[in-house]
């Protein structure tokens, strides 16, 4: 795999008709941008089987994909993940996996039985993820397809696991350099231009006291190559007599 690109699935129709709020995604982007990698994309989805689905294509498509999906590997009806995970991944390939199975008696004693015990039925060929809370595991696919309970006691220590065992710090940083400029977004658009496409760049316009900025920044892992187009903006306003405040350049 090239540099991985880290997706996030947060499932649950009670953060989006707002009877939970999500503690995932700020959780999982802190825990990514500590370890220098980024989000490609992150989604939060109802509890609809065709989305998921259409969802877990989509990532699975990129050659270079890492998920982590939160919710839906329960017991109940609208727990899909599992079912939707194995359709996606393992062509529809189950099994009930055995220490899984254990733990899940351990847990329960009697009460495994009738239903608890389908959450041992897995895609084919998945490892566990330990929860510290009742020992009730979650899974993952392929070392990149992880599986994680919506609940943020068990899922966040498992996120953590599966970064610090298998994605734990990448090799190369990226540099970042801003440049705040008193000006319009419209004024810079020919400079903007030349900035190539491999450089990740954004410009955020604001107001301040009635006047118009740009904030501008720019990122690479060269800090030759982030120097040479930032070099662009600062000759912009020496040329056009525009005030500007630096960052220096920082790891992300």
């Amino acid at each position: 795999m090239k540099t991985p690109n880290f997706y996030s699935v947060i499932i649950g129709t009670e953060l989006l008709n707002g009877r939970r709020k999500d503690a995932h995604f700020k959780f999982i982007n802190q825990e990514l941008l500590s370890r220098n990698w980024e989000h490609k994309a992150s989604f939060m989805i109802e509890d609809d089987v065709e989305l998921m689905q259409n969802i877990f294509n989509l990532i699975k498509a990129d050659e270079n994909s890492v998920m982590f999906c939160f919710g839906g590997i329960g017991s109940t009806p609208d727990d899909y993940t599992r079912e939707i995970a194995g359709k996606v991944f393992t062509n529809g390939k189950f099994e009930v996996h055995k220490e899984l199975k254990q733990k899940i008696i351990n847990q329960y004693h009697d009460e495994a039985y009738p239903h608890r015990i389908n959450m041992a039925t897995l895609p084919i060929g998945s490892k566990l993820l330990k929860n510290i809370v009742n020992d009730i595991s979650g899974f993952y696919l392929e070392d990149r397809f992880f599986f994680t309970p919506g609940f943020p006691s068990m899922s966040h220590s498992m996120v953590k696991e599966a970064l610090d065992k298998l994605y734990p710090k990448a090799e190369k940083q990226k540099y970042r350099k801003t440049i705040t400029i008193d000006t319009s977004e419209n004024d810079l658009i020919d400079s903007m231009k030349k900035i190539p496409s491999n450089i990740d760049f954004s410009s955020l316009p604001k107001m301040i006291e009635d006047k118009r900025k740009v904030v501008l920044s720019l990122a690479s892992y060269s800090e030759d190559e982030v120097n040479k187009y930032f070099q662009i903006f600062i000759d912009y306003c020496i040329e056009n007599k525009k005030e500007y405040v630096l960052e220096d350049i920082f790891n992300l």
